[in-house]
């Protein structure tokens, strides 16, 4: 997959293009129908397949009070749409002269003129241009002016439920920690990347040695607790069956940010450090409590990693 940067590194000859528009935040099941409908639609005229999408929520422009978190970072979502089998995607930067930019030049300037577009898919829900003036049905009027077709994608539902996938139910179900449900609206289990870095080192004191990631930025992290889940180390392609908590480790109350930590199941002596790691959680298993001293601490995390195992699908 191509990724431009910026509608000028197009090249001239690039089109003609099927284009499919929007946020893709989490890259979810809804978002891979509409371009699992783009890659159908190119080939059927034998044009390329692009996603058009921004360098960060517009809301954090447009309205930052009221703009929720990313549920992945732009990197991740542009490695979870290369997996998808399109041409392209052209980040957009999403800035106030963009902003400011009417809905008509930026069907001419961007759609038109650098990608040469064929075919243009949509939710109902799509706005762009200035103030959101831009909409499916605008698209719709220009496009015999300028020589496009328009496809508004339905909504997508998982099996016996009324609510669409969303990036919003995705941020809800992670902020309570349903990871397991979280990862139906995915289609994939939610995951964070870091380095691994050095941290208080209490884990190993207590026999339970972690990797720390490093802070997470620009991506949702599930609630705090306790998780069954996986550690990706990219540096060896190993995927190793961890526990990980996620939190402020309040019964030493000495940790002042949100922490990520995975301890590797049936491993004590693995050296991570520096490695560039992503962790996928699976299930959650408890909240995150004090406990009335280090034994009982050391107790719960005995369960722990026998809860993961037998999430994981390691223990008889």
């Amino acid at each position: 997959m191509i990724v431009f940067r910026s509608p000028e590194e197009v090249p001239s000859d690039f089109g003609p293009s099927a284009v499919a528009i929007g946020k893709f935040d989490g890259v979810h099941i809804g978002h891979r129908a509409v371009i699992d409908r783009l890659n159908e639609a190119a080939a059927a005229s034998g044009s390329r397949s692009v996603v058009v999408t921004f360098d960060r929520n517009p809301l954090a422009v447009l309205r930052p009070d009221r703009c929720p978190e990313n549920v992945v970072t732009v990197d991740r979502k542009l490695e979870l749409l290369s997996e998808l089998g399109i041409d392209a995607t052209l980040v957009l930067t999403f800035d106030e002269q963009l902003a400011a930019r009417s809905a008509d030049d930026f069907v001419t300037d961007i759609l038109v003129d650098a990608l040469q577009v064929s075919t243009v898919l949509v939710g109902e829900d799509f706005r762009f241009g200035n103030r959101g003036a831009g909409t499916p049905e605008l698209l719709r009027e220009l496009g015999p002016r300028d020589g496009f077709t328009v496809e508004v994608v339905d909504d997508v539902y998982l099996p016996g439920s009324t609510r669409r996938v969303s990036s919003s139910w995705i941020r809800e179900l992670l902020m309570h920690g349903d990871v397991t449900a979280a990862a139906r609206v995915l289609g994939r289990n939610p995951d964070v990347r870091g380095e691994v870095v050095h941290g208080l080192k209490r884990g190993r004191e207590l026999g339970f040695p972690t990797a720390n990631l490093s802070t997470i930025v620009d991506a949702f992290v599930p609630a705090d607790g306790v998780y069954a889940g996986w550690l990706v180390d990219h540096d060896t392609g190993i995927r190793h069956p961890s526990a990980i908590s996620v939190g402020t480790n309040p019964t030493f109350d000495d940790v002042l940010v949100r922490q990520v930590e995975a301890h590797v199941l049936g491993e004590t002596g693995l050296d991570l450090y520096g490695h560039d790691v992503t962790v996928e959680f699976v299930e959650r298993l408890r909240g995150m409590v004090a406990f009335e001293g280090i034994e009982k601490l050391m107790e719960q995390m005995a369960a722990d990693v026998t809860d993961a195992a037998r999430v994981l699908g390691l223990s008889s």
